[in-house]
């Protein structure tokens, strides 16, 4: 504890742990933070909403939602572009649960109680990456 709080005081840079490699699961997690951010807003309300799907998605309690979202968001801020995080889930999951992932992303939009252009122009990128007929898309 000491170290590390010398550490920061002396301004050294801290090691960090390397990032895991996406699975379905972050991949998921960082495409919900990506649209949440796609307004250039990231709002506490869709901060909730990602956790909450994360943790209903995979059976997993609020914090263990935290920390995955906060892997997703690191994921989000250095991974490459949307078609890969896209491609991962694409090639592992079947397209009812792609289905459910868009109606996801669409509750993160919805969370802040607006939508934007922004978010429905991600939105419907991700869907064309996911495979996700137009006619099923949950935005107008």
């Amino acid at each position: 504890m000491w170290d590390g709080l010398i550490t920061r005081l002396k301004g050294k840079p801290r090691t960090q742990q390397p990032l895991p490699e996406p699975d379905e699961q972050l991949a998921l997690g960082a495409l919900l933070v990506r649209v949440a951010k796609s307004d250039r807003e990231y709002h506490v309300t869709e901060i909730g909403e990602i956790d909450k799907i994360l943790s209903n998605s995979f059976n997993i309690n609020a914090v263990e939602a935290a920390k995955m979202r906060a892997t997703c968001e690191k994921l989000e801020a250095q991974a490459p572009g949307t078609p890969d995080f896209a491609l991962l889930i694409r090639e592992h999951v079947d397209y009812a649960h792609r289905l459910e992932m868009v109606n996801a992303l669409w509750k993160v939009i919805l969370a802040d109680g607006r939508d934007t252009p922004e978010e429905d122009a991600a939105l419907h990128e991700i869907e064309g990456h996911l495979g996700i007929a137009p006619a099923d898309s949950p935005a107008p």
